[in-house]
């Protein structure tokens, strides 16, 4: 397998705490050359290329809504084979999981498209980690015609077992926080609850501290789940439900055209 890399598209820098490390913990730890992504042209990404820069992270920007299509390209331009996807609303994400899964896929190369912890999740809503082929990469960027697909990325595969070869990496705990534990950045009060582990946990454990430090903590300190409890279980997945299983009848048609083109 060709050397990968961390896919980490990029949002408003106002979204993540300030201090840089928060938004480098995710390519610090794995050892493939990091890519960050970022929409075209927008003023508002420049001091997120600007930190990139001085790590020696690239970047590529791409379509401002087409995520499937930024994924692809930045594949393409790195000649990778394997992709792994770090969304930029998970500025806790613990490195540990992220080699977890990695290294899932990697024991496993010629048996699964696409790798997650996420199908079913069981980890704190916060720690997603997807790991796509490029070949499977490929055909869903010639063949995903939904927005949903076009915008979220992966929901082409992990929506059609059938055609994809799927995998799941659970918490090796046996524990299930994915709805009840919130360390995704959405809202306002999910930012101040970032802010403020990141606050408790850098001076004394460094930026990467793992999940078991965030846990320790909360577990010390209950109020700061109280937060963004109003938002516990909510997500993009779960708002977009109806639209996510709708049908897929027009990507097999299209498929079967290209094949018969080719």
């Amino acid at each position: 397998v060709k050397p990968a890399f961390v896919l980490a598209p990029a949002r408003q820098v106002q979204q993540v705490p300030s201090s840089p490390a928060v938004r480098a913990r995710s390519v610090l730890q794995v050892n493939w050359p990091p890519t960050c992504m970022t929409p075209e042209r927008l003023r508002a990404d420049e001091p997120i290329v600007a930190l990139c820069t001085s790590i020696g992270v690239d970047v590529f920007r791409g379509h401002p809504t087409d995520l499937l299509a930024r994924h692809y390209w930045a594949a393409r331009m790195r000649g990778a084979d394997v992709v792994v996807k770090i969304p930029s609303d998970c500025p806790l994400v613990d490195p540990r999981i992220i080699d977890r899964v990695i290294s899932f896929y990697m024991a496993n190369p010629h048996d699964y498209d696409f790798v997650s912890n996420l199908h079913p999740a069981t980890y704190p809503d916060g720690n997603d980690v997807e790991v796509i082929s490029f070949e499977a990469l490929e055909k869903a960027f010639r063949l995903a015609c939904r927005p949903i697909d076009r915008e979220h990325t992966t929901p082409f595969f992990w929506t059609q077992p059938e055609r994809f070869r799927i995998g799941n990496v659970r918490w090796g705990t046996g524990l299930d926080y994915s709805l009840s534990h919130r360390w995704v950045v959405d809202y306002p009060e999910d930012y101040e609850l970032v802010r403020r582990i990141y606050q408790a946990l850098e001076p004394i454990r460094g930026s990467l501290f793992s999940l078991r430090d965030i846990l320790a903590l909360v577990s010390r300190w209950p109020f700061l789940m109280e937060i963004n409890a109003a938002h516990r279980g909510s997500s993009w997945m779960a708002a977009e439900a109806h639209e996510l299983c709708g049908s897929r009848t027009h990507a097999a048609e299209l498929e079967e055209r290209i094949a018969c083109n080719e």
